[in-house]
């Protein structure tokens, strides 16, 4: 037994998704068992009497020994019906028969036949591609070996090869020639060609719809599609049986045939109803006709009426292969015509055809006619003159439908089939009175009339017609002239006569009305056009397709004819436009016709001013102007009176030429008409007047006679336009386009063309002035054979006068005058620049380019013109830059334009007039220009290097420029002592503020770095620009939006060190801040930083003390910013150098750079980072300043004014004030008594100045030196505060007595009140930002003070009218003076003042104790406000932040920019609420109910609550923390703690966030019960929003704290034991008194403290259930209810159990002696139950039930 093809579980198989047999193909495998026999399969065969048994082999062992087991399964699988199975098989089959060895595809050959015989017919067109491309496989391998068997494929492959579906049909073909090369085909057939026709006829004749498939399996609608397919392929493949045998084997076959023949049912195949089978019908008739005519003449009683009585067939598909069979038939079988009607059965039909057009078959049908009639015999046709009138009149009928007008190949094949068998017709040979009366029905009635019908029809102009009767004329003109003796050449005279006779009378006909049809008239002309000369006309393209040509005489004689003519017309060398080459019998009639009707027509211009006669005769002359045709034009002259008459008079004897006199006594009328629009055709007859003229000279001073005159400019556009267009008619113009008559009048109209464009208009002269200006446009740029159409001094003339336009167009202000005059210039230069070579040489084109280009390179604001001019401006600049640069490098040139420009764009740069929009136009402009002078100049760089030169300032240009940078952008770098003056700073002191224009510096620099970037030269003025800008604290709008633009640009550091390398730029640098110091040296730093090294070679500077000695300013200021960068052991060297310095300074030179200021700079900037180790020199300094002091006390400002004193004394103070906290702070050997003294007198010395000088603050140094003295007493304030016990122990021995008593309160003595002051006088610090720097330092030093010294304070009263108050009057005083502060629009004040008052909020709540005791329980629902003052600010905050933030929905963060207003007042709203919570925290339980009741009336905290959820980012992960999820590690702004430093900018970003997280959290900590009952007031989303928020981040903090502090709780209870349990979140509390026992647990929930607290019960003895059930129920309450922690909570049970213990009744409405909220116990008794109640209680209840009745009995409560 042999096993399957391949073995394993069925769903190992390839292919095999699942082991059921779902598909025929795997039903067919699982039928071959293991023994291997096969079951026959009976499928239908070739024929009836053929059961096919596929394959129908009984027993396994002769199988097994033929077929391999794959192809075994393949075959059985190809039997299937499905589509997809037998589909897939047949791939797989081919596949196999590629791959396998011959040998196995030969065993298949025995079942190949039957298979391929069935399923080649298959209904499936992919079957039976598939089929033949398996069978090419199947052949390739088996090659000979098919041989045998032949026969039976045979006739089913001819059939395939005629498959209806084209790639299965070229598949058998394909596979037919792989078998058989081209010369064994007709062997192949021959020896098959009897089983080959048994096929054909079976289906033929005997196959039916039902016998070729299973009525009972396959749908009728699928039969009949096969049925009629394999009909036509019979069909088809009898016919290429036919072509493809050698006609020797034809006779055998004749006898088979006939019996085919003869049977109806083959001829009824004609009648078929689908017309594929029709088709193939008469393809297979024609093949008989061709290969053998014996039998079809045989069969002439049946071919004859089924070819012929089908003429009338419009089927697309049947029509050409019935006119072929319908040839053939009337060729082949002479006496085709007896066995038909021609009269009534077949003429009748093609009549019917013709009429209609050939019903969308015309390019198929009608080049058959000719062949047809010639085979239609006389007597058929008699009487002749009435059969032809039928035939043309038909075809006349047919060309008129809608559908052959529509369609131009149809009306062509028409027209076409028209004029030959009219030729045909009129050559054949008659009797003469027969031929005569034809001749003149062919003319009158026919071809006339054909000729009337295409004229009337504008789509059918363009047709043949005309063409093809000028080649009719030709060929009877060239018989009229062949004299004959059987007279043929009179006969073709009186031919041409009549013709020429009627088309006169018919053009006549159409001419001869006013309302004649201009179109019509427009075709008449170009008729004539066509028949003067059919090839001066374009031809329409000749159809390409194949005529049948009968060889009779008349044809053969046609043909010689046509032959001949073509010879004649070939000859012609040059195709003239003269009459002369015309011949005689064509020129004279066709001269009358047109003298005809241009006398007609210039009747009707005279007469009835007829415009369409006008144009008629415009054409006419264009096509013969001749003096004959004038002559007759100026016979017909008008009526003219007297004085006209005698002015023609003179024209005639001045001018004898007709064509002259016509043009000046009608054409040069016309001209002036002002009515007229179009003048195009009085052009044209102008220049057919000028073609009559004998010499240039007439024809220069005719149009100069023109010019003079007062025409429309639109008559000389278009006189230049046609000249353009046509080199004959510039040949006649030419002379005088080049003379002086055009050249001025141009350069007037350019003139007045220009000044017309600079003043307001109406609309309708815009357009009237278009023209003109395409004129000038025209005559400037369009050359001839490179000269241009007019003198060059004209052209030059008129670019001067356009740029003259466009300079003053630029000046003026008025939007949308220039508009159109600009747009005109423009695209005039435009065309000029780009057509004309060498026009940028002359210097008036350079000067319109100069203007151009400043258009462009100026804003649209100042310019007033649209984008789409400016568009046009930037493209005819460029165009001519183009131009200019290639001619510059031609002539090797200087250009004026590039000189002018660069020094224009310098001007523009340096004269305060741009503002950002304007400088990127211009930067734009330039950029383009400069990548334009670049792409073009290669690698010499040489205009670029002249441009950029020319632009670049020189030295003092800079230093003014330099200096109009105003000196603002010192105080940054002076105060945080980068730098050090002693002099009062140069620059302009303009604000900034108000401006809307850059300064010059910084345009100049921008665009200088633009043009550098694009050359990599040295950018180095642009980083100063931008280190001015980085140095402003507060850079205004528009210096943020010149940095943006550079950025656009790429204007950039980083752009420009990619490119190239920096090392030059820093030397430059380097040099510029040794030698000026200042913002250089800052720039230096700048880029010492980016590049993030300091060079070898600046080092060698400090190798020497004479390096840098003596001090100037600039090498000052470059050490102190190279402080930074330089090593250790540099530091130190120069460290030394300035301590020498400083001992052997003189008196004189304490204050000088060069002296102690400059040491002290360098020292101080040395030492600022304690980078090196030389704490021994520091007290050796101080001893110095000492000595300093005791000598010369005069230098040190002490206790004084500072308006007398000098800059550089200033400057000196300043940094020995700098460097006292340096000492402080790095140096470790003690201080001697003495010098202490010093340190705090002269500190307290310097404050006072400072004080005393408030109104100095606006003078830099003043300002540094008020910063630097609070900095001072803050350093020495921190000292004292952190100073440790050890520390103080070596300290002198009253020195921190002295601070404390004296030192200290001096400070704030003074500072306080200058707060105060300072911040009366400004009330917005943005005024002047100066001031933000001396209230950071003054800010900080307040910071220091203690809680007794604000106390204590000197501020003198405040007191708000209507303020309730317990508070002493200093304490509200000071309250009342500092928290207004909280709203300072300056973040220093703000935290000092917040700092000073946290000191002061727990001081506060001990005095609303007494209001407590005076509030009875009488009074309800109490209420007690925090501190007035700061409600009252909290309520102008909440005022002021509600506009800020409403916009924005609760949950999303709202990102505030640092410093910003709504900074500073949001910053005030949160630190208000922090001293609010703050104060919460100190009040005891029983006034935080009082205070929370207020602020749930005012609703503050909801709103603080909303505003925080808008304040708190969606991750509040502190910076430095990056992962998303919290996990206790990730650091958030919970559980960091928040530090609000006075100076502390580094992180303001996140301050506002941090701030509020911190905020939220206090509230959460110290009020959760107010925010539990905002949350469940809440709307679901905002629900979510915090629930998720806290449960995520705040939770776990809070828990954590809340466990912690009951672990650390030092609070004991008499009775009561607690113990947390933080890793379950637990507090145990276990109460015990006498027997009583009980244990509770309290649980905290997930989201604490939004969610409830749980309290479950422990253990507990001795106490009832209902009892503890109430218990329990009070502590859940009260931990839920009251605003504090667990502990708290806790004491207020117990202390409630206590009461109930004591003997103290529970209240009978809530069931608790303490009143959960109020603490109070119930004390309200009923007079008739005596039950006790709680106040608060009984309010509600009687509020809430509406009646005065006690709750338990039920009396009115009294």
């Amino acid at each position: 037994s042999h096993p399957l093809p391949w073995t394993g579980t069925p769903s190992t198989r390839p292919g095999c998704s699942n082991p059921c047999p779902t598909c025929s193909g795997r039903a067919a495998e699982l039928l071959a068992k293991e023994r291997g026999t096969v079951p026959g399969f009976i499928g239908f065969g070739t024929s009836q009497s053929d059961l096919g048994y596929v394959p129908a082999i009984q027993g396994a062992e002769e199988i097994d020994s033929l077929v391999d087991a794959d192809f075994r399964m393949v075959l059985r699988k190809l039997s299937k019906r499905d589509v997809t199975t037998k589909l897939k098989a047949m791939q797989e089959f081919g596949m196999m028969c590629k791959e396998r060895e011959a040998e196995v595809v030969k065993g298949v050959l025995p079942y190949w036949p039957r298979i391929y015989c069935k399923i080649s017919l298959d209904h499936d067109r992919r079957v039976r591609e598939a089929t033949q491309q398996s069978f090419e496989q199947l052949i390739l391998k088996v090659k000979k070996h098919l041989a045998p068997y032949l026969k039976s494929i045979m006739g089913y492959w001819l059939i395939a090869q005629c498959d209806t579906y084209s790639p299965a049909a070229s598949a058998a073909k394909v596979a037919f020639e792989k078998a058989f090369p081209s010369s064994k085909q007709p062997e192949a057939l021959v020896f098959c060609k009897d089983e080959i026709l048994n096929v054909l006829q079976d289906h033929l004749l005997k196959e039916t719809a039902d016998t070729l498939s299973d009525p009972q399996t396959v749908p009728e609608e699928e039969r009949e599609a096969k049925f009629f397919r394999i009909l036509t392929c019979s069909l088809l493949a009898l016919k290429k049986l036919l072509t493809m045998l050698p006609k020797k084997e034809m006779h055998s076959l004749e006898e088979k045939l006939m019996s085919l023949l003869s049977q109806n049912k083959f001829w009824k195949y004609s009648k078929n109803n689908v017309s594929q089978v029709r088709s193939a019908f008469f393809e297979l008739i024609s093949a008989f006709c061709q290969h053998l005519p014996e039998v079809v003449k045989a069969e002439a009683p049946r071919v004859c009426p089924a070819v012929l009585l089908s003429i009338d067939d419009s089927d697309a598909v049947v029509c050409p292969a019935l006119w072929e069979a319908v040839l053939y038939t009337v060729t082949t079988i002479e006496d085709c015509w007896s066995h038909v009607n021609a009269r009534k059965g077949v003429l009748p039909k093609l009549w019917t055809v013709l009429r209609e057009g050939g019903r969308g078959l015309a390019t198929v049908i009608y080049p058959n006619l000719l062949p047809f009639i010639s085979k239609v015999p006389p007597d058929v046709v008699e009487p002749k003159l009435e059969y032809f009138r039928v035939f043309f009149s038909s075809i006349i009928q047919g060309l008129s439908s809608e559908r052959t007008i529509a369609s131009p190949s149809e009306s062509s094949a028409i027209i076409t089939a028209f004029m030959e068998c009219l030729c045909f017709v009129v050559l054949q040979k008659r009797e003469e009175e027969d031929q005569s009366q034809i001749h003149q029905m062919l003319i009158c009635d026919q071809l006339i009339p054909f000729t009337n019908a295409v004229l009337k029809e504008p789509k059918l102009q363009s047709g043949p017609l005309f063409y093809q009767t000028a080649e009719m004329l030709s060929s009877w003109e060239a018989k009229a002239e062949l004299s004959s003796d059987d007279g043929t050449d009179e006969v073709f005279q009186k031919l041409l006569s009549s013709f020429w006779d009627h088309l006169l009378k018919m053009c006549i006909l159409h001419v001869d009305r006013l309302d004649a049809d201009e179109k019509l008239l427009f075709a008449i002309s170009g008729m004539l056009e066509i028949l003067r000369n059919p090839k001066s006309a374009t031809k329409p393209n000749h159809r390409k397709s194949l005529k049948i040509r009968f060889t009779d005489e008349d044809e053969s004689e046609k043909n010689t004819e046509s032959r001949k003519l073509t010879e004649v017309r070939n000859g012609d060398a040059e195709i003239q436009a003269d009459l002369q080459q015309i011949s005689r019998l064509r020129k004279e009639p066709l001269e009358n016709l047109v003298c005809n009707l241009a006398e007609l027509s210039i009747v009707y211009v005279n007469e009835q001013k007829s415009e369409q006669h006008l144009k008629f005769l415009s054409a006419l002359l264009n096509s013969f102007s001749s003096n004959r045709v004038f002559q007759v034009l100026l016979e017909q002259g008008n009526d003219v009176s007297p004085t006209q008459a005698e002015s023609q008079n003179e024209v005639k004897t001045h001018y004898r030429s007709p064509s002259v006199q016509f043009l000046y006594m009608n054409l040069i009328t016309w001209l002036k008409e002002d009515w007229r629009k179009d003048t195009h055709f009085l052009v044209d007859i102008l220049y057919s007047v000028l073609h009559c003229c004998n010499s240039n000279d007439e024809r220069k001073a005719i149009l100069d006679d023109l010019a003079k005159m007062d025409l429309k400019w639109v008559v000389f556009l278009q006189i230049i336009q046609k000249a353009c267009s046509s080199t004959t008619k510039l040949s006649l113009v030419s002379d005088w386009l080049k003379g002086d008559m055009l050249g001025e009048r141009l350069v007037m109209l350019a003139d007045d063309l220009c000044h017309l464009g600079l003043k307001p208009r109406a609309a309708s002269s815009i357009s009237a002035s278009s023209e003109r200006w395409t004129l000038l446009s025209l005559v400037l740029s369009q050359h001839v054979k490179n000269e241009s159409l007019i003198g060059e001094t004209f052209v030059e003339r008129i670019i001067d006068k356009l740029q003259a336009a466009l300079s003053k167009a630029k000046d003026l202000s008025e939007a949308g005058n220039t508009e159109p005059s600009v747009s005109f210039i423009c695209d005039v230069a435009s065309s000029f620049f780009s057509s004309v070579k060498g026009c940028l040489l002359m210097p008036s084109s350079e000067d319109l380019l100069l203007t151009i280009f400043q258009l462009c390179a100026q804003r649209q604001d100042a310019t007033h013109l649209t984008d789409v001019l400016v568009c046009k401006l930037k493209h005819t600049w460029m165009s001519g830059v183009n131009s200019l640069v290639h001619q510059l490098q031609s002539t090797q040139k200087q250009s004026t334009f590039l000189l002018k420009a660069a020094l224009w764009v310098k001007n523009q740069v340096q004269s305060s007039s741009l503002d950002v929009k304007s400088l990127q136009v211009l930067i734009s402009a330039v950029s383009d220009l400069l990548l334009k002078l670049m792409e073009a100049d290669g690698q010499s760089g040489y205009l670029v290097r002249a441009y950029v030169e020319h632009i670049t300032p020189n030295k003092t240009e800079w230093g003014k420029l330099h200096e109009s940078l105003c000196s603002e952008w010192m105080h940054k770098p002076l105060l945080e002592g980068r730098l050090s003056m002693n002099c009062e700073p140069l620059g302009s002191s303009v604000k900034l503020c108000g401006t809307t224009k850059l300064p010059d510096h910084l345009c100049t620099s921008a665009l200088l770095s633009k043009m550098v970037l694009l050359q990599l030269k040295n950018i180095a003025e642009l980083l100063y620009s931008l280190q001015w800008i980085e140095e402003l604290e507060n850079p205004p709008y528009l210096l943020l939006e010149y940095l943006h633009m550079l950025e656009e640009m790429h204007i950039t550091y980083e752009e420009f060190s990619a490119l190239t390398s920096t090392a030059s730029l820093q030397q430059t640098i380097f040099d510029r801040s040794e030698e000026h110091g200042r913002l250089w040296s800052l720039t230096m730093a700048k880029v010492i930083r980016a590049e993030d090294a300091v060079s070898w070679e600046r080092r060698e500077l400090f190798k020497t003390t004479e390096g840098f000695l003596p001090l100037t300013e600039g090498r000052l200021h470059t050490l102190q910013c190279l402080s930074p960068f330089l090593l250790e052991e540099e530091k130190r060297e120069l460290v030394f150098h300035c301590v020498a310095k400083l001992m052997t300074c003189t008196q004189t030179e304490l204050s000088s750079t060069d002296g102690a200021f400059g040491c002290l700079s360098i020292l101080n900037s040395c030492l600022k980072d304690r980078s090196i180790d030389c704490d021994h020199l520091l007290p050796s300094i101080l001893k110095i300043i000492i000595s300093w002091k005791n000598d010369n006390e005069d230098s040190f400002l002490f206790s004084c004014n500072l308006k007398e004193a000098s800059a550089q004394l200033l400057g000196f103070n300043i940094e020995m004030m700098r460097y006292l906290p340096l000492l402080l702070k790095y140096s470790t050997a003690p201080l001697a008594d003495s010098e202490w003294d010093f340190l705090m007198c002269s500190m307290l010395a310097w404050l006072e100045t400072t004080s005393e000088s408030r109104l100095l603050y606006h003078v830099p140094l003043v300002q540094i030196f008020a910063c630097v003295s609070c900095d001072l007493a803050s350093a020495l304030s921190a000292y004292f505060e952190a100073a440790a016990p050890d520390t103080t122990a070596n300290l002198p021995k009253n020195l921190v007595s002295e601070w404390k008593e004296f030192f200290s309160e001096g400070i704030h003595n003074l500072l306080l009140p200058l707060l105060v002051k300072i911040t009366g006088e400004t009330k917005n610090a943005s005024e002047g930002s100066f001031q933000n720097s001396v209230l950071s330092s003054l800010g900080e030093a307040l910071t220091y003070i203690s809680k007794d010294q604000l106390l204590n304070h000197k501020l003198p009263p405040k007191f708000v009218a209507g303020q309730k108050t317990n508070l002493p009057d200093k304490l509200q005083t000071l309250l009342n003076t500092l928290s207004p502060l909280l709203l300072f629009r300056a973040r220093p004040v703000q935290v000092s003042v917040y700092h000073m008052l946290h000191k002061l909020m727990p001081e506060l709540p001990k005095f609303d104790d007494e209001d407590l005791k005076s509030y009875g329980d009488e009074e309800e629902e109490l209420a007690l406000s925090p501190p007035a003052a700061l409600m009252s600010v909290l309520a102008t905050q909440e005022l002021l932040l509600e506009n800020i933030l409403e916009c924005i929905p609760v949950g999303e963060f709202a990102v505030i920019q640092p410093l910003s207003d709504e900074f500073c007042l949001v910053l005030g709203y949160l630190l208000t609420w922090k001293l609010t919570l703050a104060f919460f925290k100190a009040a005891s339980s029983q006034l935080r109910v009082l205070y929370s009741q207020y602020l749930r009336r005012t609703k503050s905290l909801n709103k603080l609550l909303y505003h925080l959820f808008r304040l708190m980012p969606e991750n509040p992960v502190f910076s430095g923390s990056t992962s998303e999820a919290p996990n206790k590690d990730t650091k958030t702004f919970f559980t960091e703690e928040l530090r609000l430093d006075v100076k502390g900018t580094g992180m303001l970003s996140s301050q506002i966030p941090h701030l509020a997280c911190s905020v939220y959290h206090i509230t959460l900590k110290d009020l959760p019960a107010m925010v539990r009952l905002w949350w469940n007031s809440c709307e679901k989303r905002v629900f979510n929003v915090v629930d998720k928020f806290t449960s995520k981040y705040v939770s776990s903090v809070l828990s954590s704290q809340e466990i912690s502090s009951v672990q650390t709780s030092t609070q004991l209870f008499n009775g009561m034991t607690v113990k947390a349990r933080s890793a379950a979140r637990e507090v145990i509390a276990t109460y015990s008194v006498d027997d009583i026992f009980i244990e509770l647990i309290i649980q905290l929930p997930s989201n604490y403290p939004l969610g409830s607290i749980t309290v479950e019960s422990g253990k507990r003895v001795g106490v009832a259930v209902q009892q503890w059930r109430n218990w329990m129920l009070q502590l859940s309450t009260y931990l839920t209810h009251q605003n504090g922690s667990i502990m708290e909570g806790l004491s207020l049970w117990k202390n409630n159990v206590d009461k109930r213990f004591e003997g103290v009744e529970d209240c009978m409405i809530c069931f608790s002696v303490i009143h959960g909220s109020n603490y109070s116990l119930p004390k309200k008794a009923c007079r008739t139950c005596k039950k006790k109640f709680h106040s608060a209680c009984l309010y509600k209840w009687f509020s809430s039930s509406n009646k005065s009745t006690c709750p338990l009995c039920r009396e009115t409560f009294l």
